[in-house]
C-alpha cells in the first residue's frame, strides 16, 4: 500500500504588516489545495500576532531579523531550524536575498518564488510577478491559483478571540455606542502621509455628521494621532499604540468607515470587510495595494509628472513640493466619502 507523505509547507513572509495581511489569502487557498498539510509561516515579531490568529496556519517561526537575530550566527541557527523541520514545500512571497538563502539551505523538494526575487535561480519553480495585478492576485499566482477573473478577490481572515471582542464591545459601550468612523493618519513613509491640517478638515466634517472619530495606528503613530486629537474638544479619540493588531480589526468591525493612507490599516479594513477610503499621496493604486472589496474606494491626485516617485514613498518629498498631498484638497476627500457612503445606501 502506498503511504502518502503529509506536506509540510513553509511560507516565508518577513515584510511589514500590510504585505503580511495580503499574504493571508494565499495561505487560505494553500490550505484548500493541500487540506491535510501542516503550514508554517516565517515572519518578524511585529506580525507574529496576525499570523498566530489565522486558523489556516499551524506554526509560526519568529525571526527578528533587525533586532535580536540580526547577527550572522543567528541566521545560521535559523537555517538549522528550517532544515530540521523537513519542509516538503516552500513558497516565498518575500523576495529578498536572505529569503532565497533560506530556501537554498532548506533542501525542500519543491520551492517557489517570484522572477523578481533576489537570486531567483535558487527556486525550483519561478513565477512571474505581474505588476499589473493586485498584490493578493500576485501571491495567489505563486500557488497556481486561477486569477484570470474576480475569483482572486479572496478576503483575509483572522480569528477574533471572545476576550478581544468583549474589550471592544465594552469600549464602544463606554463611548455610548456611537456611529464610528476610524482614521489611520500615519505611515512608515512620510510621503504617504496626508497632511495633518487636511485630515483635521476631513475629521471635522465627520464630527459634524455626528460621527465619533477613532484614530488608530502603532507606537510610531502616537504623536500624530495625539496632535490631531488635541485639536478637537470632543468627538475624536486616539487609540494609537493602545490596540493590538487583532483588537484594531475588532474595532474596525464596529465602525462604518475607515479612512487610511496607503498603509497597513487599509488592508486591516479588508479583514474587517468594511468600507475603506484609501488616500494616495506619493504612491498610486496601480502598484496593486488598493482596497478591493466592493464597498471601498480610493482617491489620488492625477496628472503630476513627479508621481509616483517610488513604490514605498520617501522620508521627504524628492522635489520638496509634496504637491501630491497638499493639492489633494480635503474637499476632494470629503466628496469621495459622500459618494462612498451614498453607494452603500443604494
Amino acid at each position: 500500500m502506498e503511504v502518502l507523505v503529509k506536506e509540510k509547507i513553509l511560507v516565508i513572509q518577513t515584510a511589514f504588516l500590510g504585505d503580511c495581511v495580503l499574504t493571508l489569502p494565499m495561505i487560505q487557498k494553500l490550505k484548500d489545495k493541500f487540506p491535510d498539510s501542516e503550514i508554517t509561516i516565517l515572519c518578524i515579531p511585529a506580525t507574529k500576532e496576525l499570523f498566530g490568529h489565522s486558523a489556516f496556519i499551524d506554526y509560526v517561526i519568529e525571526y527578528d531579523k533587525k533586532g535580536g537575530q540580526k547577527s550572522f550566527g543567528s541566521f545560521i541557527k535559523l537555517l538549522k531550524v528550517i532544515r530540521e523541520r523537513g519542509f516538503t514545500r516552500i513558497y516565498s512571497p518575500h523576495r529578498s536575498l536572505r529569503s532565497a538563502l533560506i530556501v537554498f539551505f532548506s533542501k525542500a523538494a519543491s520551492t517557489t518564488g517570484f522572477d523578481t526575487s533576489d537570486f531567483s535561480f535558487i527556486y525550483k519553480t519561478v513565477v512571474k510577478y505581474n505588476k499589473d495585478k493586485h498584490e493578493v492576485a500576485r501571491n495567489l499566482d505563486l500557488i497556481g491559483f486561477d486569477t484570470s477573473d474576480e475569483k482572486w478577490k479572496v478576503f483575509p481572515k483572522i480569528d477574533i478571540p471572545d476576550i478581544t471582542g468583549s474589550k471592544i464591545k465594552k469600549m464602544m459601550s463606554e463611548l455610548g455606542n456611537p456611529q464610528l468612523a476610524v482614521i489611520a493618519p500615519g505611515s512608515v513613509w512620510n510621503t504617504k502621509i496626508y497632511p495633518e491640517d487636511h485630515f483635521k478638515k476631513v475629521i471635522n466634517y465627520l464630527v459634524e455628521k455626528k460621527y465619533l472619530v477613532a484614530l488608530i495606528g502603532g507606537k510610531n503613530d502616537e504623536q500624530i494621532c495625539r496632535r490631531i486629537e488635541e485639536q478637537f474638544d470632543s468627538g475624536v479619540k486616539s487609540y494609537a499604540g493602545l490596540l493590538s493588531i487583532v483588537e484594531s480589526v475588532a474595532l474596525l468591525k464596529k465602525s462604518r468607515l475607515l479612512i487610511s493612507n496607503d498603509s497597513a490599516p487599509t488592508h486591516l479594513g479588508m479583514i474587517a470587510e468594511i468600507p475603506v477610503l484609501t488616500i494616495y499621496c506619493s504612491t498610486v493604486p496601480e502598484f496593486g495595494f488598493y482596497p478591493y472589496n466592493s464597498k471601498s474606494r480610493f482617491v489620488s491626485l492625477e496628472g503630476l509628472k513627479c508621481k509616483p516617485c517610488g513604490i514605498h514613498g520617501h522620508a521627504k518629498c524628492p522635489i520638496k513640493t509634496f504637491e501630491c498631498a497638499f493639492d489633494l484638497s480635503p474637499d476632494i476627500v470629503m466628496a469621495s466619502v459622500e459618494k462612498l457612503m451614498a453607494s452603500l445606501e443604494k
